[in-house]
C-alpha cells in the first residue's frame, strides 16, 4: 500500500484491470451478494428522494420492500446498506433487456434526478475501510466481474483510470492527480510490470 493525501491505497488500483462488460454480466452486481450496497448516513435522505423520483421504475416487490421495511438496513455487521429483494437483489434495480441497471444512475443520466448513485455502487470494485484515522482504498475481486477484468486487461485499463470520475467525486480532482502520478512512478521502478 502507499499513503495519497491522507488514504491508505493498495498497489491492486494500479495493477488490477477493470472495465464493466454489461454484455457479459448483465449487471449481475446488482443483483447478486448477501447485502445491500454500503451507504452512509448522509446518504439515507438521497436514497429517499431517489425512490420517490425512480419508484414507478422498481418492481412491486421492491417498492412493498421500501414501503415496508425503507430504503436501507443494518447489515450483520451494523453497517447500514439498500435494501434488497428476495435476499439478493438490490431494490433501486430495475430490468430492462435481460440486464440489471441502477434506476437512479438511469435517472440520474437522463436529468430526471440530482445524484447518480451511492458512491459505494460508483467505486465498485473499489471498496472503503477505516484503518485508524485513515481510509484505506482496496480493490474487491468477485468472481462474477471476471468479465470486467477481462475486457480491463485487453483494454489495459487499470481500475483507477476506469473509476475515474467516481474517485474525483469521493476524493477530489487532487487525490486522483496524485494516484496518476503515483501509477506513472511505480511502473518506472518497475513495481506494475
Amino acid at each position: 500500500m502507499i499513503e495519497i493525501l491522507g488514504t491508505l491505497v493498495s498497489l491492486d488500483l494500479f495493477k488490477v484491470f477493470f472495465c464493466c462488460d454489461l454484455e457479459r454480466c448483465h449487471g449481475i452486481c446488482c443483483v447478486e451478494g448477501d447485502a445491500g450496497a454500503p451507504v452512509s448516513m448522509e446518504e439515507v435522505g438521497l436514497l429517499e428522494n431517489a425512490y420517490e423520483a425512480v419508484h414507478d421504475d422498481l418492481t412491486l416487490k421492491a417498492q412493498e420492500k421500501v414501503d415496508h421495511d425503507g430504503v436501507v438496513y443494518p447489515d450483520r455487521d451494523g453497517e447500514l446498506v439498500t435494501q434488497i429483494v428476495d435476499g439478493k437483489d438490490c431494490v433501486f434495480v430495475k430490468h430492462e433487456g435481460g440486464c440489471a441497471f441502477c434506476a437512479i444512475d438511469s435517472a440520474y443520466r437522463c436529468g430526471k434526478f440530482h445524484w447518480q448513485k451511492p458512491i459505494s455502487c460508483a467505486l465498485y470494485p473499489v471498496r472503503l475501510s477505516k484503518v485508524g484515522d485513515m481510509v484505506a482504498v482496496n480493490v474487491h475481486k468477485w468472481d462474477v466481474c471476471q468479465p470486467a477484468r477481462e475486457l480491463g486487461q485487453r483494454m489495459q485499463l487499470p481500475v483507477y483510470q476506469f473509476l475515474k470520475e467516481p474517485l474525483v467525486r469521493r476524493f477530489g480532482q487532487a487525490w486522483w492527480d496524485e494516484c496518476d502520478i503515483a501509477a506513472k512512478e511505480l511502473k518506472k521502478a518497475g513495481y506494475l510490470d
